[in-house]
Formats: structure tokens, C-alpha cells, sequence
């Protein structure tokens, strides 16, 4: 574990290491380039992969789905298997281990309150001679969920992404989740029947999203695409941005802990790797005020890390971006917590709520020691779908109104028109539009 005083390395250089790319391409596997390399008959990158995919898929439509899902992920398709049946819904709740629904109800019922609070309203105001100004808040049409389930299955995304979309009153919900051995986890499938998605796709990778973005014979065009994926996924949303919206373009995830020496060092070290074990590319980061509780921080994560099951991919992300940082005060920790712009952010201090208003620049806090990162993960309520990679300097998390859009509404009176009509016939002629002007003009009442 990488120790820095900021007295020492400067706090350019400090700055420096916290910095993090919005999104980079990363470089692929050798093995997985090279099977690509066998698949498709030539070496590409992942983002020419992913342009090909999806330019097949909007030129062949559901033809192009099934021949990428077979070389993808092996599994034999006809357009009426894209479906989840009624029949692999039954088994899923068969299967299931009542104990883990009743969780998984509970923080569906958690994050819906949560985000029924968020919901806005439109409104209407009336100005002078009668006219009005106002917003309306709309519901997208259809919107597409893509949840993560080749190598892992996460059914905690499928609440965080569904459950805001039916709160905002999206007309239809559709998830795409990729099969293993041609099915889906079963709590995956729980949960998204807890969130009320109706249709859910056994469709991964690029090929989803394309999908999604274009319409095929069988699946329906969406308005935006949300949800995690791997590299192939983000690029892929990368790449029909602009056909659709989408939520963000999410990099691998971080956690930045502001501590100071009331901190439990073996609290700290634990919620380190509770992001580590993510991803090797993960990113991990202490800073403090108190020299002795960065050296007991960065001995307890040893001692943990060799007790996961994860730890090859743990012990990975802390040796790459694993860091803990001692500044000279808990002042200038909470500035280099800003420059870092996290996904996670958590304050294990005495008075977390004295440093909050200093917070700028992070997708979630956490406060305290009994606020862990993984309680927002999964129950708390709030979202998980968060900015990474510093772009919680402009990125919101995800909440009820990524799933809306604002129109105006504007209304006035001839009297209240004449009123301002001056304004705007100069307005318009100082930019050259004298059709804009005329319009104005015409409806002026002759004096």
C-alpha cells in the first residue's frame, strides 16, 4: 500500500494521483484479443469491435443479435428465445432462497420511498397582462436497463436502475441481461419483477445495447439506456449516444475515505477493499491527517485482503491504485477530496457533519462509522448508479428525473406581447432574423 505525505511530494503531485481519467479505453486481455482475433478473423481494438457490432445490428437487426450472441457468448438463438418466458420467471421463484427476496423486496421498498421523495412537479406561474411561464416534468416512453449477469449477477443494479424509471412513470421498462448457459440469475429476475420491468431480454453485451438504441424486428427502441457494463458495454454506449440518451459513461469504481485518527483503522481498511474486490482497475484511497493511522490502515489491509475469496482481484486493484494520502490538515484532506471528485466518498472523522458542507465534488458521502459504502450499495435507498473517474464534478447520480425531461410552457396575452414586442423586433434585427422580427411585428395592434 502506497503511503504519501503531501508535505513531502507537493500537493501538485498529490493532485496529480488523485486525478482520474472520465473514461479510457482500456487495453484488452491478450487472450481475450487474441480470441477475438480467432472469432473475427482480424485484430480490433474494443472499440472497433464494438463500432462493427453495432453497425451490424442496425443494419440487420434481430439477424445480427442472434449471429453475436452465438460467437459471444455461445448460446443458439431464435428472435421468440430472446424472452424471458412466465415459465423462467415460476423457476426463478422456485429456485430462489425465500430469505434473499424478502432482502431484496425491503431494499426495493427502501429505494422507492427514497426516490418518491426525489419525484419533481411541473409548474405554472402567471406574470404580468395574463401571461403564463411554466415547466412540465414528462415521463421518457420506453427506457432500456442493462444489468450485468455473464460473469456475476447483480440483482442490487436491477433495483437502482427499474425502480427510479417506474417511480418517473416511464411508459415501459426493458432490461437486457446477458445469459449464462443461456439463463439468468434467478435473483436477477426477482428482483426485476420487484421493480416492475415486464420484459427482460437474454441479450448481452454490445449487440444489447445496439439493440436498444435501433429497434430490431423483436425488440423495441428505447428512449435511453441505463446500467453498468463491461468495456464492451460502455463503448457500445459510447457509440449510439445521440440515437438515445444515456446515463453516463461509468468507469470502474472508487472509494475516497477522509479519516482522522478516531478513525477504526480496521473499519477503514475493510471499506478500502469492499471497493477493490470489484475490479482490478478499482480505486482505493485513504486520506488523513494522522501519520500512525495510515500506517495501521495500510497493515490491516493486508491482514484482511488475505482472508477474500476475491483477492487476486483486490490485492490487484490496491497495488495499481490502492493509496492512502497524509495532509497537513483535515482542511487540506478535504480539498484533495475534491480534486478527486470520487464515486464513494465516506468521512470516519469525529464530526463527520462538520465536514460536510466542504463536500463539492462526490456521487454519494457517506458519514460516519456506521454508514459503510455497501449499505448505499444495496438498502439504504438512495442510488448506486453513480459518476466515476472525477465526472462527479458535473454528473449527478442516478435519480427519478434521469428518466424525464423538462418542456416549457409559455403563454401570453396580446397585451402582454405588446408590451415586450420593442424588446424583441430589436433583439431579433441586431441578429439578422428579420422573419423572427416580422413575426413579432404582425401581431403588434396599430396604435
Amino acid at each position: 500500500m502506497r503511503i504519501i505525505k503531501a508535505s513531502e511530494a507537493g500537493e501538485a503531485e498529490v493532485e496529480r494521483l488523485l486525478t482520474k481519467a472520465a473514461f479510457d479505453e482500456v487495453e484488452l486481455n491478450p487472450k481475450i484479443r487474441e480470441a477475438n482475433k480467432k472469432t473475427f478473423g482480424r485484430d480490433m481494438t474494443a472499440a472497433e469491435l464494438v463500432r462493427q457490432i453495432v453497425g451490424d445490428v442496425r443494419r440487420e437487426g434481430d439477424d445480427a443479435v442472434i449471429r453475436y450472441t452465438h460467437l459471444i457468448d455461445k448460446v443458439d438463438y431464435k428472435p421468440e428465445d430472446f424472452l424471458v418466458t412466465e415459465e423462467e420467471f415460476a423457476a426463478a421463484e422456485k429456485a430462489a432462497d425465500p430469505a434473499v427476496v424478502e432482502s431484496l423486496r425491503k431494499a426495493a421498498a427502501n429505494v422507492r420511498r427514497y426516490h418518491e421523495e426525489q419525484k419533481p412537479n411541473s409548474w405554472m406561474t402567471y406574470r404580468e397582462k395574463g401571461s403564463i411561464l411554466g415547466q412540465s416534468l414528462i415521463p421518457l416512453d420506453r427506457v432500456g436497463i442493462y444489468v450485468p449477469g455473464g460473469t456475476a449477477a447483480y440483482p442490487s443494479s436491477v433495483i437502482m436502475n427499474a425502480v427510479p424509471a417506474a417511480v418517473a412513470g416511464v411508459g415501459e421498462i426493458i432490461m437486457m441481461v446477458p445469459p449464462k448457459n443461456g439463463k439468468i440469475n434467478p435473483y436477477v429476475l426477482v428482483a426485476a419483477r420487484a421493480a416492475g420491468v415486464k420484459k427482460i431480454y437474454k441479450i448481452g453485451g454490445a449487440q444489447a445495447i445496439a439493440a436498444m438504441a435501433f429497434g430490431t424486428e423483436t425488440i423495441p427502441r428505447v428512449d435511453k439506456i441505463t446500467g453498468p457494463g463491461n468495456i464492451f458495454v460502455t463503448l457500445a454506449k459510447k457509440e449510439v449516444y445521440g440515437h438515445v440518451d444515456i446515463d453516463m459513461l461509468a468507469g470502474p469504481s472508487e472509494i475516497l475515505i477522509v479519516a482522522d485518527k478516531t478513525a477504526d483503522p480496521v473499519y477503514t481498511a475493510a471499506d478500502m477493499l469492499s471497493q477493490a474486490e470489484h475490479d482490478p482497475l478499482a480505486s482505493s484511497i485513504v486520506i488523513t491527517d494522522d501519520a500512525e493511522l495510515a500506517a495501521k490502515v495500510a497493515e490491516e489491509a493486508e491482514k484482511q485482503l488475505a482472508k477474500l475469496p476475491r483477492r487476486e482481484i483486490a490485492q490487484a486493484s490496491i497495488d495499481r491504485n490502492g493509496l492512502i494520502v497524509i495532509a497537513d490538515d483535515m482542511m487540506q484532506a478535504m480539498c484533495f477530496a475534491n480534486v478527486s471528485a470520487p464515486e464513494h466518498m465516506e468521512l470516519l472523522t469525529a464530526q463527520p457533519f462538520q465536514l460536510l458542507p466542504y463536500v463539492r465534488h462526490a456521487g454519494a458521502v457517506f458519514l460516519g462509522a456506521y454508514s459503510p459504502e455497501p449499505l448505499g450499495d444495496y438498502f439504504a435507498g438512495p442510488n448506486h448508479v453513480l459518476p466515476t473517474g472525477g465526472t462527479a464534478r458535473y454528473y449527478s447520480v442516478l435519480n427519478v428525473e434521469t428518466f424525464m425531461k423538462r418542456t416549457s410552457i409559455i403563454s401570453y396575452t396580446q397585451p402582454a406581447l405588446e408590451d415586450v414586442s420593442e424588446d424583441i423586433i430589436r433583439l431579433a434585427e441586431t441578429e439578422g432574423l428579420q422573419a423572427h422580427a416580422n413575426a413579432i411585428r404582425l401581431r403588434k395592434r396599430e396604435k
